[in-house]
């Protein structure tokens, strides 16, 4: 038990001192760079917490800078430079977007699809569903077929504009990837695409990277014995990208089994050989990450982005985030298919918003096509069902440091659905609708 009870962060509140943080920073970097030893980062863990207290004064409190000085001290005179790099380069990182916060600069990113986002736009104000006061309107008027119709053909148009290009290509493709941030809707554009590519006499077998996950025991947990499934390191990214590499080569492979219950992965288990007239199809969050797929020629994929674009100015002239609506798909989906509390949906959420930031984001603007799964009518129907448990969420936070970001993203959402008229009634969402992804009700099998 560490002497240090408390640390100082960098707005300058006081939190409670965790040494199974540094552990877990530690233990991430390794993972980074191919490293699996957690009994090592343990070890190495110990050593700082040992040269913390010897250069904390006694009734001092050491500052997150310092403790992160001393992480990278150790791993260096240890012997771990590969993670000591990871680490830095990490931290470096954080460091230069917060600077950016601070600066607040306003050049546009080179990760932002401005092309798609206009063409969005320009839809959404000619639907006049370019502001909520706006969509409030047409819900009070009962136009909420028109909405939903105007809506789905929209994205429709998309995936159908998708399959097309893809089509152009298939002499020399031999893999799609469809890619994009969690709850972006990648399960129904699959399926969708794939009914529109069947008409172009292309055949598409699915490699589904899942079953690559390394066992659970061998992945990092942070102090509230939560794991981390958003990196793409928690893919066993070389036997994905072996196994392609031999199945273009007219190899047979045998693809591994992940039994999700245990968390464990069984080697060697599914036999998988492509025809010469037959397309990979990759459906994941990381399909995006270059060593996934680092060794098969760009011209032989063809990589689709699936994002809900959606162009919504709130009554304060702020456009709605698309990382809150994902937050909110992910738990009504998480809710409905896997009983899954959304309490813990919210808490996880700040590991999915870091991993895409750092793994998915960068590489947006590397793909073929961008899909937008963005409902103007989807946060009225969400209202209804989520309402009561962010009001909830904004009292069980306010005063929880370890919990500033579920507070942040709950109060924000909070007061957007404040000013969003409800819809009660979701029997209107077809049944083919990429919505139904997460609220349930679909007739594809998910």
């Amino acid at each position: 038990m560490s002497r240090i009870k408390s640390v100082i962060k960098r707005d300058g509140s006081t939190v409670d001192f965790t040494p199974q943080r540094i552990t877990n920073a530690i233990y991430r970097a390794a993972v980074a760079v191919g490293g699996r030893d957690k009994r090592t980062a343990e070890k190495l863990s110990e050593k700082v917490v040992n040269l913390l207290e010897g250069q904390t004064p006694v009734g001092e409190n050491p500052t997150v800078e310092q403790i992160q000085d001393l992480v990278e001290k150790v791993l260096i005179e240890e012997g771990h430079a590969k993670v000591a790099k990871a680490y830095i380069l990490y931290r470096a990182e954080r460091a230069r977007l917060r600077e950016q916060r601070a600066e607040r600069r306003a050049e546009p990113s080179s990760n932002i699809p401005w092309s798609k986002l206009w063409r969005t736009l320009d839809w959404a104000v000619d639907h006049k569903l370019h502001t909520v006061e706006l969509l409030n309107e047409k819900i009070r008027k009962g136009d909420l077929s028109e909405i939903v119709g105007a809506s789905e053909a929209f994205y429709n148009e998309d995936v159908e504009n998708a399959a097309n290009h893809v089509a152009e290509r298939k002499d020399t493709l031999r893999m799609v990837i469809i890619a994009g941030p969690s709850s972006s809707g990648k399960t129904t554009t699959t399926i969708k695409l794939g009914e529109r590519l069947a008409r172009h006499h292309m055949k598409l077998v699915t490699l589904n990277v899942d079953h690559y996950f390394f066992d659970l025991s061998m992945h990092p947990k942070d102090e509230f014995g939560d794991y981390d499934f958003e990196t793409p390191q928690a893919l066993d990214l070389e036997l994905i990208n072996e196994h392609l590499t031999r199945m273009f080569a007219g190899e047979e492979v045998k693809i591994p089994f992940y039994d999700f219950k245990s968390g464990t992965r069984h080697l060697d288990q599914t036999p998988m050989k492509l025809a010469s007239n037959e397309v990979i199809l990759i459906d994941s969050l990381h399909g995006l990450y270059p060593d996934m797929t680092r060794d098969i020629p760009s011209e032989n994929k063809f990589k689709l982005y699936i994002e809900p674009l959606l162009q919504l100015k709130d009554p304060d002239g702020r456009y709605v985030r698309w990382t809150d609506i994902r937050l909110i798909r992910r738990m009504l989906r998480d809710a409905t298919h896997r009983a899954y509390d959304p309490t813990k949906t919210l808490l996880h959420w700040h590991y999915v918003r870091a991993s895409e930031l750092r793994n998915i984001i960068p590489y947006v603007n590397t793909t073929d096509y961008i899909v937008n799964s963005g409902m103007p009518y989807e946060l009225p129907m969400y209202k209804a069902k989520l309402f009561n448990e962010f009001e909830r969420w904004t009292e069980d936070y306010a005063d929880d440091p370890l919990r500033a970001d579920a507070f942040e993203r709950a109060s924000r959402v909070y007061e957007l659905m404040k000013t969003i008229e409800p819809i009660e009634d979701d029997s209107i969402v077809p049944e083919n609708s990429v919505i139904r992804e997460f609220i349930g009700g679909s007739i594809y099998e998910y």
